[in-house]
Parts: C-alpha cells; structure tokens; sequence
C-alpha cells in the first residue's frame, strides 16, 4: 500500500490518531486528520487524496456529517476513494452511498482491531473495490424480504450475488466457494443478465446488482 495518500476523519481523538499511526506504519502516506466534517471536506478538497476514510457521526451534527461529506467528494473528486466507518450498522446509509453506483467501502469500527482484514479493505477500496462488512452484509440475508426480486436466480447465483455484496473479487469469490474462477465468471455474468442490467461497464453493473440485493432485503 506505499503511497497510497489518505485522510482521516475521526471525531474521537484516540482512535483517529491510532488509524493513523496503523495506516503510516503500513505505508501509507496521511496527508490530513479531521475531527469534523467541514475540516474533513475542506481538507479532502486541499490534498486531494486517493483515499478518504470519513467516520459516519461526526461534528458539528453527530448524526449523518460523514455521509454527506462522501456524498460531496464522490461529486466532486471520483478519483478519490471512500471508506466509511461506522459504530453500528446501518442499512439506510450504505444503500445510500451504494446507490450512486461508485465503489465505496463501508466498515463497523470494530473492523479495525482486526488489523490484517483492515488493512485489506483499505488497499481493496483505494484500488477502486467495493467492500461491505460481512457483519452488515449478514444482517441482510437475515432480514426477512417483503418480496424478492430475485427469484429467477439460482440457489449458487444467489451465494455468488452475497459475496459481490461483500467487495470480493471473482478471484476471491472462487476461493470463498471452492469454485474455478472461470465458473464464477459465468455466474456472475448469469446474475446480470438475470437483473436485466444494460451494459455500461462491469464494475458499474456489480455496484447496481447489489444495490438491487440490498433494496430486496
């Protein structure tokens, strides 16, 4: 990850400047630390990063100030990566973010003390990767569906669908699965086509078939 250059915004000094030194000491570059929204948008605006890691409740609101932050760089800075950081999970907001069709990544806090996965999701999301907390993505599959959009899927084309939810990879999906990649390939192309998706660009089309995954929750 050297050189990946980034900006936190964290209200709770302690673990912002523990995301720091952990994201330094890795090799990244932190070119900013905010402890609100305003200072965090204005300083994501001054550095342009290639990755912003915004908590979710932050100053002067505590209530959505580092949704409506990532809401203004994926607008005005598409070069520049998202990671939100949550306390808790919440459905509304990823939906939210997930809904403008541009990869994000979206973690619980509690994420981090699970230093190695962090630091994945980090890399994955700044190398323009989707990724959900399997945590949040459970939750879903949990809820139970008022009505199902994806009934002409199938039971392995569903299993496929969850794990793209996630930010895998096909390559990762394969590991996941014990399946040859060439196998999730088809799957994955399966489920677009069954979603009726128009052709506009892999990623945009994996981004929107788990959107459809989400709102189907």
């Amino acid at each position: 990850m050297s050189g990946i250059r980034v900006v936190v915004a964290e209200d709770e000094v302690l673990l912002r400047e523990g995301l720091c030194s952990l994201l330094a000491r890795s090799g990244l570059e932190v070119v900013g630390q905010a402890g609100d929204a305003d200072e965090a948008l204005a300083l994501v605006r001054q550095t342009k990063p290639d990755l912003a890691l915004l908590d979710i409740r932050m100053p002067p609101h505590h209530r959505t100030d580092g949704i409506d932050v990532a809401r203004v760089v994926q607008q005005e800075m598409p070069g520049t990566a998202i990671l939100v950081l949550s306390a808790h999970v919440d459905v509304h907001h990823a939906k939210e973010l997930l809904r403008e069709g541009k990869p994000i990544g979206y973690l619980l806090k509690s994420r981090v003390t699970e230093v190695a996965g962090f630091l994945q999701a980090v890399d994955r999301v700044a190398g323009g990767e989707s990724v959900l907390d399997p945590v949040f993505v459970q939750e879903l599959v949990n809820t139970p569906r008022q009505s199902d959009p994806l009934e002409r899927l199938s039971r392995r084309e569903r299993e496929v669908l969850v794990l793209m939810a996630e930010g895998l990879s096909n390559a990762g999906i394969a590991r996941r699965l014990y399946l040859a990649e060439a196998t999730v390939e088809k799957h994955v192309r399966n489920v677009l086509a069954k979603l009726d998706l128009p052709d506009i660009g892999d990623q945009h089309r994996r981004v929107q078939a788990v959107i459809i995954y989400l709102e189907s929750r």
